[in-house]
């Protein structure tokens, strides 16, 4: 994409115009990273690139902004410009195109505001981004406040970019944050949900939602995260803390490269403990947290209009956590449904993950604990691996062929006889057809 972009700029410039890279790109190319896209700017007008280059699609020409695509590749080239009178903490009212410095001057953060001439090998910083960059240190352009007051998202996107990147809040900037958190509320549902997925599915995640809760942000998005903060746990078992304490600590155990649904069960799965905590006499304790997750959690993910496949799949995991508290307890073909699941290795992940948040008091029963998920993880690998699960199993009789072989008519019994072949077929009790015939014969 580099050199597709570099011809870009290049053609502009035989056209007569200027033209840089600009943004993250440039930010990351400093950084020795691989930039993701390439952003351009350029002083011609969206009517002029658009004559210039010969697949274009306008979709912010009102912002000065076309999309281009050369070499299987697509670029967003945008005219310098400024802007003023944001009035929904999203867009500008007005827009009027300008120079480089005050191009630089509208943009977020300092880091996010340098230009590159990818032909001449120089960079153009007006507002200190490469000072910043190499101090390490988040800071808005210009007045934070304003620039937070512009576009609430730039609440999210500082913990985002300061955690991504390792930088220190500038101090102007840390207050900011912090003073106007609230508008966090205000941002559109699909903007949060795009941005806190970029969050949790980095290595830093645990950090960056510590960050989101001392700012302030968090609890407005998450309404239930305070109350956590103030639920104490058994320190038999939790030595770490409250119930917030360990809910990132969990999440610190988790993996790069995960599934979303994996990392948001992370941060759910104690969701409801501060609303099912109750003192026995002896102990708080939290009867029910599990199944009372699900029911707090579903609205949250819905308000924030999570992809419903990304919904249930966070839902199915809160939902099926509990089973290993006693899964040896189960018939073995209950357990094999279980291991049939496409999401039960997450299961076993979070699981994990969960034991890992925890500083017992004493270690033998975490160790014991530890052990028997290792066990229920190599069960699950040989289930798969010696064709016992029940999608390798073709069932011996068909609803039909049981309602012929009984003389029931379809109902309800039906439905239960073959549930209960099923069953003893998964359990090995039943292997034949022969079998399974002498067996529905004796049920008449």
């Amino acid at each position: 994409m580099h050199k597709t972009a570099t011809n870009i700029v290049g053609t502009l410039k035989d056209h007569g115009f200027t033209s840089y890279l600009v943004g993250g790109c440039v930010r990351d190319l400093l950084l020795g990273v691989e930039p993701k896209d390439y952003d351009i700017a350029t002083d011609a007008t969206p009517e002029e690139i658009e004559n210039i280059f010969e697949k274009t699609w306008p979709i912010g020409k009102s912002f000065g902004v076309i999309l281009i695509e050369q070499d299987q590749h697509k670029f967003e080239v945008a005219t310098f410009r400024q802007e003023s009178d944001y009035q929904d903490g999203r867009r500008p009212e007005n827009v009027s195109f300008s120079t480089p410095e005050k191009d630089a001057l509208r943009r977020d953060f300092t880091i996010n505001g340098l230009f590159y001439d990818p032909l001449l090998d120089k960079y153009h910083d007006f507002v200190g981004g490469r000072k910043d960059l190499e101090a390490k240190i988040l800071r808005f352009i210009g007045n934070p406040e304003t620039r937070v007051q512009e576009d609430f998202l730039r609440l999210l996107r500082a913990v985002r970019f300061r955690h991504r990147f390792d930088l220190d809040y500038d101090y102007d900037t840390a207050v900011a944050l912090k003073k106007h958190a609230s508008l966090v509320s205000h941002i559109t549902p699909e903007r949060i949900s795009e941005e806190l997925n970029k969050i949790i599915a980095h290595k830093s995640r645990a950090q960056a939602f510590k960050d989101l809760y001392y700012l302030g942000s968090l609890v407005y998005l998450f309404p239930e995260v305070e109350a956590l903060a103030s639920t104490d746990q058994p320190s038999d078992h939790h030595q770490e803390g409250d119930a917030l304490t360990h809910t990132f600590l969990v999440l610190d155990n988790m993996k790069e490269g995960e599934d979303l649904a994996l990392y948001w069960a992370a941060f759910f799965h104690d969701y409801a403990k501060a609303s099912c905590k109750h003192w026995d006499g002896e102990r708080w304790t939290y009867p029910g947290h599990d199944q009372m997750a699900e029911v707090l959690v579903a609205p949250v993910i819905e308000r924030l209009k999570f992809p419903k496949a990304l919904q249930k799949e966070i839902l199915w995991l809160l939902h099926y956590k509990p089973i290993f508290e006693s899964f040896y307890d189960m018939k073995l073909s209950k357990r094999l449904h279980y291991y049939d699941q496409p999401q039960f290795e997450n299961l076993l992940k979070l699981e994990q993950a969960d034991l890992n948040g925890c500083i017992p008091e004493e270690k033998a029963q975490y160790e014991a604990a530890v052990t028997e998920l290792k066990h229920i993880q190599e069960n699950w690998e040989y289930a798969h691996s010696a064709g016992i699960l029940p999608s390798h199993k073709p069932e011996l009789f068909t609803g039909e062929e049981i309602m012929e072989i009984t003389g029931i008519p379809a109902s309800a019994q039906i439905g239960a006889l073959k549930a209960q072949l099923r069953e003893k077929q998964m359990d090995d009790e039943i292997t034949t057809r022969k079998e399974a015939k002498v067996w529905l014969e004796k049920q008449i």
